[in-house]
C-alpha cells in the first residue's frame, strides 16, 4: 500500500502527462505483479464495492481520533471529503505497515464486507494505526469506493507499454474488460497483459469475444469547411443511443458497450440478429466485428425511438414481454471492424464501409440495419439538412475522413482529427440556482453540483394563483472557470437558507444558461420533465432572478417530442428534499 499511495499522491499532485507517466512506469516496474494488477484496475476506472458504510467509517474514525461529535462534524465540512478528513484528523503511525496492494484489494476489504459493526470499526482503526497520511487517505478513499485521480485510461496504457514494450493498441485490445468487477485482477492476469506478443501461438481463448478499442470523435467547434472539401469525407447521422461492437467468433455473439460491458443478455434480438447474419453470410467460426449504435427502433416509422425508451432496456432487472415489446431494439452499424477474422481497422475508412454495407444489405436480417449515408452538395448544404435533426431523432452529423484507418481513443491525426462530431446546437433555457452541494477532489471543499429551477409560469401571467415559484427541474455541476466556481461558492456560503445533510438550499439570486441535449416529459419529477447533458454555458450577471425562463419554455421545446415514461440517468439531479426524483446526473 505505500508505495501505491505514494504514486497516488504524485499523480495526483502533477499537471503533467509526462510526469504522470513515468510516475506510473516507475511503479509497474517495482509493483510486484499482483499489485501491478489492482493499481491497473484502479487507475483505469476499476470501481471497487463499498467495503463498509461511511456512517460506520466515520464513527471508527471518530472513536480514533478521540473527538466530539461536533467537532469530527465541523473538520468534515471544513474539509468536505471523508478520507481526507480522516487522514488529518488520526494520530501518525510510529511505524507504518507495508502491506502490498493486492491483499488489501483482494483479502482485507472484502473481509470488512458482512462484518459486525463492532468488529469492522475495530479493524478500521487497527488498519488505520499502521498506516502513514497517504495510506490512510488511499485506504479509506478505496474502502468507501470512491477512489479517483487524474490519469486517464490511455496513460496508464502508455506506461505498460514502456514497461512491457508492447504496442499500445495491442495492450488496449487485451485489457477490453479488464475493470469488470466480476473478474478480480490478479498476478496472472498482469503477467498475461504483459506477455510478448507471439502471432504464431493459438489464440487466447479469453479474449475469443472482446471487442476492439473504441475509437472516439472530437466536437467540431469550427467551420466545417476548414476541413477541406466534403468529398473526402463520409457524412452519417449522429444516432442516440449506445455506442457497441456486436462481436461474432467461433459460433457465438457478444454484444460490447462502449463502457466494456458485455449486454447481450440486454438485448436478445440483437443477438439473434448477430446469429442470423452469420448464418446468411455462412461465416461459421470467421471472425466478424461491427461497430456501431444500439437504439430502440420504430420499425414502422423507420426512426430511432427517444433514448428513454432505450433505458429501459437497461436498468430493468427483468426484460418482461411488455418492455421488450415497447422498445424493441436494433442494431445500427457504421464500421466493419473485422472481417473473415482478419483485422480491418488499418483499412481505409470508405473501403471497409462499403464492405459493410454490401455484407449487412445482402444478409437482410431483421434488427440489423447499416447507418445511412448522408449526401448532399458541399458543406452549405450539410449544414441545412443538420438543422432537421431533431425531427428525425438524431444529434447532428458525424464526419469521417474516407482515408481514415480505424484508431484507438479519441486520436488525433497529424493532419487534424479522422472522425467528428458535428452536433446541432443544444436547448437552452436560463434557470436559477435553488440548492448547492460539495464537489469531490481538488474541488471538495467547493460547492460545485447547483439544481436549478425555473418559474412556476411566465411573469406576465398574473398573479391570481398567489406568488410565482421556482420549480426544480435539472442538476449541472460542469460549464464554470475555477475563479467563476469560487465566486459562486461564495455567494453559496452568504445566501444559504437551510442545510439539508450535504445539501444546502440558498436565497435565489444566481441565474445561469444552461444547456441539453435533449428534453423528455418524465413523471418522475415534480416538474414533469427530464433534461440530457444539462451543464451550465455561461453565468448570467446581467439577468436578474424574475427574469429567468419559465417552465412554459420547456414545454414549448418539448412540443412534440415523444412522452416518455421515465427521464434518465443522465437527466435532473439534487432536488429539494423529499422531492421523489433521483439525485443522480
Amino acid at each position: 500500500m505505500k508505495a501505491f499511495a505514494e504514486l497516488y499522491t504524485e499523480l495526483d499532485a502533477s499537471t503533467s502527462t509526462l510526469h504522470k507517466v513515468d510516475a506510473l512506469e516507475r511503479y509497474l516496474r517495482r509493483a510486484a505483479p499482483a499489485d501491478a494488477a489492482w493499481a491497473v484496475y484502479v487507475l483505469a476506472g476499476g470501481k471497487p464495492r463499498q467495503a463498509v458504510p461511511s456512517r460506520l467509517m466515520r464513527e471508527a474514525a471518530q472513536e480514533a481520533a478521540g473527538l466530539p461529535d461536533w467537532l469530527f462534524e465541523e473538520s468534515y465540512q471544513a474539509v468536505g471529503d471523508l478520507a481526507e478528513t480522516i487522514a488529518h484528523l488520526l494520530p501518525e503511525a510510529p511505524a507504518a505497515e507495508d502491506v502490498g496492494l493486492s491483499v488489501w484489494m483482494g483479502e482485507r476489504l472484502p473481509s470488512l464486507r458482512g462484518a459486525a459493526p463492532e468488529e469492522a470499526r475495530a479493524t478500521l482503526r487497527r488498519w488505520w494505526a499502521g498506516l502513514d497520511w497517504n495510506g490512510r487517505f488511499v485506504l479509506s478513499k478505496l474502502i468507501t469506493g470512491g477512489f479517483r485521480v487524474g490519469v486517464s485510461r490511455l496513460l496508464v496504457l502508455r506506461a505498460i507499454a514502456r514497461v512491457s514494450g508492447l504496442d499500445e493498441k495491442l495492450l488496449a485490445q487485451r485489457m477490453i474488460g479488464w475493470t469488470d468487477a466480476r473478474a478480480a485482477p490478479d498476478a496472472a492476469r498482469f503477467l498475461a497483459l504483459v506477455a510478448p506478443a507471439d502471432p504464431s501461438a493459438p489464440a487466447d481463448p479469453a479474449l475469443a469475444g472482446h471487442p476492439y478499442p473504441f475509437f472516439l470523435a472530437h466536437p467540431l467547434q469550427a467551420d466545417p469547411s476548414t476541413l477541406g472539401p466534403s468529398a473526402d469525407w463520409l457524412v452519417e447521422w449522429k444516432w442516440d443511443g449506445i455506442r457497441a461492437q456486436l462481436v461474432l467468433r467461433a459460433g457465438r455473439v457478444w454484444l460490447w458497450s462502449r463502457g466494456e460491458e458485455l449486454v447481450t443478455e440486454r438485448f436478445p434480438e440483437i443477438e439473434r440478429a448477430g446469429r442470423a447474419l452469420a448464418a446468411a453470410l455462412d461465416a461459421g467460426g470467421a471472425g466478424l466485428v461491427l461497430d456501431g449504435e444500439v437504439l430502440a427502433w420504430d420499425e414502422a416509422g423507420g426512426r430511432p425511438l427517444p433514448f428513454a425508451a432505450l433505458q429501459k432496456r437497461v436498468t430493468r432487472k427483468t426484460l418482461t414481454p411488455a418492455v421488450l415489446r415497447e422498445s424493441p431494439a436494433a442494431f445500427v452499424a457504421y464500421d466493419l471492424l473485422e472481417h473473415q477474422g482478419a483485422d480491418w481497422r488499418g483499412r481505409p475508412q470508405a473501403e471497409r464501409r462499403a464492405t459493410l454495407e454490401a455484407l449487412v444489405a445482402g444478409a437482410a436480417v431483421p434488427g440489423l440495419r447499416v447507418s445511412p449515408r448522408v449526401e448532399a452538395d458541399g458543406w452549405t448544404a450539410l449544414a441545412a439538412l443538420r438543422e432537421t435533426s431533431r425531427e428525425r431523432g438524431v444529434e447532428g452529423f458525424m464526419l469521417k475522413r474516407a482515408s481514415a484507418a480505424y484508431g484507438i481513443g479519441r486520436t488525433k491525426a497529424e493532419g487534424g482529427g479522422d472522425w467528428w462530431k458535428w452536433k446541432i446546437d443544444p436547448f437552452t433555457v436560463d434557470a436559477v440556482l435553488v440548492y448547492a452541494q460539495r464537489g469531490h477532489g481538488r474541488r471538495a471543499s467547493l460547492y460545485t453540483d447547483y439544481t436549478f429551477a425555473v418559474w412556476d409560469r411566465p411573469a406576465d401571467a398574473g398573479d391570481a394563483a398567489g406568488p410565482r415559484a421556482l420549480l426544480p427541474f435539472a442538476k449541472a455541476y460542469s460549464g464554470l472557470t475555477d475563479d467563476e466556481i469560487r465566486r459562486v461558492d461564495a455567494v453559496i456560503r452568504r445566501t444559504t437558507v437551510e442545510k439539508f445533510g450535504p445539501v444546502r438550499s440558498v436565497t435565489p439570486t444566481l441565474v445561469f444558461e444552461l444547456g441539453f441535449e435533449g428534453i423528455a416529459r418524465s413523471p418522475r419529477h415534480k416538474s414533469g420533465i427530464a433534461v440530457r447533458f444539462p451543464r451550465m454555458l455561461r453565468w448570467r450577471t446581467d439577468k436578474p432572478v424574475t427574469e429567468a425562463d419559465s417552465i412554459d419554455v420547456l414545454r414549448a421545446m418539448m412540443a412534440g417530442a415523444p412522452a416518455a415514461e421515465d427521464g434518465n440517468d443522465r437527466a435532473s439531479g439534487i432536488l429539494a428534499p423529499g422531492d421523489a426524483g433521483p439525485t443522480g446526473s
